[in-house]
């Protein structure tokens, strides 16, 4: 079973983009099979075996989501944020500037899908570990 404690000690050595494959072989640890983020306010959900889960409280203000997504200046804003040149909350501005509702890692099938606010999968790529 997990807890947000355990998480947060993992998540506190995320400081870029570089740093999320560690993270996730630490959720892997955990016993995580994926969370998803809402961009609005950066609440995370995770979701493990069993129906275990644990919710964030809200980290900002929302963001408000544009209504179109604009796909090609957010996979820019992707780019960018892989290599380490933005933090978290930047990339979830960033995100929710580009129409990206939330995103949905799923550690079981190694993947992470951008969606609209509509739910319609934008992005799906493989995970970097």
């Amino acid at each position: 079973m997990f807890t947000l404690e355990l998480i947060k000690v993992a998540y506190d050595k995320v400081k870029t983009g570089a740093d999320f494959p560690n993270y996730i072989q630490e959720l892997i640890d955990m016993g995580i099979e994926g969370y998803d983020t809402y961009t609005a306010d950066s609440r995370v959900v995770y979701f493990g075996a069993n129906n275990d889960d644990a919710s964030t409280d809200r980290k900002h203000t929302d963001f408000p989501v544009a209504s179109t997504v604009n796909k090609e200046r957010f996979i820019e804003y992707l780019v960018m944020h892989q290599g380490g040149q933005t933090d978290y909350i930047t990339f979830c501005e960033q995100a929710a500037q580009c129409g990206i509702a939330k995103w949905r890692i799923d550690i079981i099938g190694m993947t992470c899908t951008y969606f609209s606010a509509e739910g319609e999968a934008i992005i799906i790529e493989k995970l970097p570990v």
